[in-house]
């Protein structure tokens, strides 16, 4: 038997229309004539009425994730009073359940929102190991020295391999550079320090002016 769609409201006032479907059958045939005028009638009537009772008892929630737990309480009230009329029910289903359109704009944006955040949480996770593993291979790199120059040459090997004309030369390769500078510097210093010094130039003479010679007895004489 269907049981037409009926508009409910939920526990938590949202509007919905919900159909279902009910299996019955007749146990005493002679109730289902006397104790009852129309028996699939009071049925119909009886199951309308606990349908839209046991779902608005129900959130919206629970209404579209507790199916099972709906259709067997609206079958277990159903079977308490058709048992008078000799009519055992059998199997209640919610078969249809329509949302208004603003309900159903509401509930895709809540389930963006929760994959936006469950993405969220993964990136962040991703960034906790990468961050851990990083600073395990800082640590090694900081017990070996050498294994940091190597990670530089393979950084200068990968960017080569685009063959543009922008190099990036790492800090700590910079730093190596600057120290290669000042080593030179001291020892061009230390070099200049340790070599002998020049002789003294002697001045040239100039036969172009007269030169005066001391005579004896204190006279001065031109030549």
């Amino acid at each position: 038997m269907p049981i037409q769609s009926q508009g409910i409201i939920t526990r938590d006032n949202v509007s919905v229309d919900v159909s279902a479907v009910a299996y019955f059958r007749v146990v005493d045939a002679v109730k289902s004539v006397i104790a009852i005028e129309n028996v699939n009638a009071a049925i119909n009537q009886i199951a309308q009425t606990t349908l839209r009772k046991v779902v608005g008892q129900h959130a919206l929630d629970e209404t579209l994730s507790e199916t099972d737990r709906i259709n067997l309480d609206i079958r277990e009230i159903l079977d308490v009073t058709t048992a008078e009329w000799g009519v055992q029910v059998t199997l209640v289903e919610l078969k249809d359940i329509q949302l208004p359109e603003s309900m159903k704009r509401a509930m895709a944006r809540q389930a963006e929102a929760e994959r936006e955040k469950r993405a969220k949480i993964i990136n962040a996770e991703g960034e906790s190991l990468a961050a851990a593993a990083l600073g395990a291979a800082s640590d090694t790199m900081m017990a070996h020295p050498l294994a940091l120059q190597l990670r530089n040459l393979q950084s200068l090997v990968e960017i080569g391999v685009d063959k543009n004309t922008t190099v990036v030369f790492p800090a700590r390769l910079m730093s190596t550079i600057g120290e290669l500078g000042a080593f030179l510097a001291r020892e061009t210093t230390a070099a200049a320090a340790t070599a002998p010094p020049s002789p003294t130039p002697v001045p040239a003479l100039d036969l172009t002016k007269p030169a005066r010679v001391p005579a004896p007895h204190g006279a001065t004489k031109t030549l």
